[in-house]
Order: structure tokens, then sequence, then C-alpha cells
């Protein structure tokens, strides 16, 4: 039995994301939508982390959005908060808002409510903005609907995944 409350999966490769980035100089952030707070929790399980991980934004409602990352509102209102467009401002507001030199933004909808033809439950959005490069990179990927808890998980590991240098 573990002394963590996260799966071992996502605190391993947490573990590996401080390792790697501390390794390479890099402090990290992260923006959090649909994963509210596991990112930050899986890179706080870490020993030590606070060398690396520099801080995390959970931002959860569309009004945060715009308040603790400065995403505009016609970006939301355009493409909604689950779309490459709010991630990028996403990913650009943390790290404008921080001392970090790579972030990560997650957008998504998590169920089991929320999902529409073109956005189904398991539609998660990342993007990954690195300080001195004009464009974050972004991705849309779907994950089985096996429930909230699953689609989180996966998220969080896709996020851990992209802060890896």
């Amino acid at each position: 039995m573990t002394d963590h409350l996260l799966p071992d999966a996502i605190v391993a490769l947490a573990a590996r994301v401080i390792e790697e980035n501390r390794a390479a100089g890099r402090r990290i952030a992260v923006a959090e939508s649909c994963t509210g707070g596991l990112v930050s929790a899986a890179l706080t399980e870490i020993s030590g982390c606070s060398d690396v991980f520099e801080r995390g934004f959970v931002t959860y409602s569309n009004s945060s959005k715009q308040a603790d990352l400065g995403v505009p509102g016609d970006i939301i209102d355009t493409f909604g908060a689950v779309s490459i467009a709010c991630v990028y401002a996403m990913a650009r507001g943390a790290l404008e808002r921080s001392k970090a030199d790579v972030a990560v933004a997650i957008s998504g909808i998590a169920g089991p409510g929320g999902g529409t033809d073109s956005k189904p439950v398991g539609t998660v959005v990342f993007a990954r903005a690195v300080r001195g490069q004009d464009k974050p990179e972004a991705e849309s990927r779907q994950f089985a609907d096996e429930g909230r808890s699953a689609i989180r998980q996966d998220a969080t590991m896709c996020a851990l995944e992209l802060l890896l240098p």
C-alpha cells in the first residue's frame, strides 16, 4: 500500500517530470480546468518538488480563466472553454503570471453531463507553452467515457507527459 491518494502510475510519472525538469533546470506551471488540481496534486506528491513546480492555477469557471489567466472573453464566447484557442490562452497566461519556463493547460468535459455532439464527454484539450517560443503546442484528445474519475486521471497523465523535457 502506498502513502498517497493518487494512482501509482500518476505519482511515478510526476516523479519523472520533477526529476527531468530539475535536470534540465526548468520550472513548470500548470493551468487546470477539468482536472481540478490533480496535476498539481501529483506534482506536489513528490518531495522536493518546490524547486521545479512554480505554481498551479485551477481555473474551473470561465470567469476564473479570464481573471486569473487573462483568457479573452471573446475566445470563450466564440470557441468555448474546451477549445484549442482557450488552452493556448490559458498556457500563455500561466507563463505570463509565473516564473515558469514551461506551462501546460488542460480543459475538457469529464462528464457525466456537459457533452455535445461536437464535444462529447471525454473531450480534453491540452496546450504546452515554453517561454521564448511564440506559439504553444496544442492537441485535442478523446478519452473513453469510462466515468468522470477515469477521464480526469487520463487527462492528468497526458498533461504530465507534456511537461517532460
